[in-house]
């Protein structure tokens, strides 16, 4: 027997047992990484249902007459989008965030299109009743769908197009009532279908196109917006309201409701980004409804509003819808996994020297045994 031979396999018996633990460290590392995602996405979702849900019960406070009456919604938002600002300049001073270069004329371009979107929702409310105005929100989940396949050529599966379908029908059902549209309503009720629509998708766009991360994104698009929306906000507040934000009486209530919706609105403007940037427009636009129903609900038990049968059945029904969008987005992302050709090898150079060494020292024990290789 080759007494060397048997010496060089016990040397390089460790080189072997080096790769296979290093592959062994991958696939849990890999793992985790799914498992921190996971847990990412869901904490997404949560900030953006609870600081939704929160930002509206604080806003119906403030702005309804039996509250505060603070009926300027455009100038609330430009509040809303200072503080953000503010949170994302001291984050970028910090270094807690980095910041990276976006063409000055696309965060113009982006919040136009977003402010544009806030103007004409408002005045869709004002000339259009409650309930149109309803049916023009759920419209957005199909106008997305339509201007993403134009605009990124995505194709939806069938069991996406029916969960969509259930949950713009359950949604519909528990909201919308009484339904009267005007030429003027149904001209502004289009712009912000659109411009929402377009704004939602530019925001995932944006940040695959640039690799920059939401928030990073959200700290560049929110001064422009705030300055926007700070300068014209209190007039469209005028046309909206005929009253005047000067002559508000700012009571210290008052203004800490004011202080309290813009501080949930970092949150509902952080999270938006981040669902988006980690799934799509049409996901915010389905799973986003939630948030409807948990209004619904938070509506009956802290300000004592109808529950109808009608309202339960679209609630259940909506619900369903959601679940079944995500069940289906998930069988098609696996769908997709499958179908994307796999690399002949993931090997590193090491991991493969390391490999074709324990194979050649396999061939020369069996060598030294008497036997062929297998």
């Amino acid at each position: 027997m080759n007494l060397g031979a048997i010496s060089s396999n016990k040397d390089k018996s460790p080189k072997r047992s080096k790769f296979f633990g290093l592959d062994l460290k991958k696939k849990k590392k890999r793992v985790m990484e799914e498992r921190k995602s996971s847990v990412s996405d869901v904490g997404a979702w949560g900030m953006n249902i609870i600081s939704s849900v929160g930002i509206i019960m604080v806003n119906k406070q403030l702005m309804s007459q039996t509250g505060f009456a603070f009926s300027f919604a455009t100038t609330l938002t430009g509040f809303h989008f200072s503080v953000t600002a503010l949170v994302g300049w001291i984050s970028n001073a910090s270094g807690y965030s980095e910041s990276k270069s976006v063409p000055f004329w696309e965060l113009l371009w982006f919040s136009i299109i977003a402010n544009t979107s806030i103007t004409a929702m408002n005045f869709s409310l004002m000339l259009n009743s409650v309930g149109f105005y309803q049916i023009s929100k759920l419209s957005m989940i199909p106008v997305v769908c339509v201007m993403e396949w134009i605009l990124h050529g995505k194709q939806y599966s069938r069991e996406v197009k029916m969960a969509v379908v259930v949950v713009v029908v359950g949604v519909g059902v528990c909201t919308v009532t009484d339904v009267k549209v005007n030429a003027k309503g149904f001209l502004c009720a289009l712009v912000a279908i659109l411009c929402t629509s377009l704004q939602q998708i530019s925001i995932g766009s944006l940040q695959k196109k640039y690799s920059i991360g939401s928030f990073e994104l959200l700290s560049k698009t929110a001064p422009i917006q705030a300055l926007s929306l700070l300068t014209v906000g209190p007039f469209i507040d005028y046309c909206l309201t005929s009253k005047s934000l000067l002559k508000y009486n700012y009571a210290f209530s008052a203004f800490c409701f004011i202080l309290l919706s813009c501080s949930l609105a970092v949150f509902c403007n952080i999270s938006q980004y981040l669902c988006i940037g980690r799934f799509s427009a049409v996901s915010f636009q389905v799973l986003g409804h939630m948030k409807t129903v948990c209004v619904l609900m938070l509506g009956w038990l802290l300000f004592d509003s109808e529950m109808t049968l009608k309202n339960i059945s679209g609630m259940v029904l909506a619900i369903i819808g959601m679940v079944v969008y995500s069940w289906a987005v998930e069988i098609e992302k696996q769908a997709n996994a499958m179908s994307i050709p796999q690399p002949k090898s993931q090997l590193s150079d090491e991991e493969l020297m390391l490999l074709k060494e324990g194979m050649d020292d396999s061939s020369l024990r069996d060598e030294e045994l008497g036997q062929l290789p297998k």
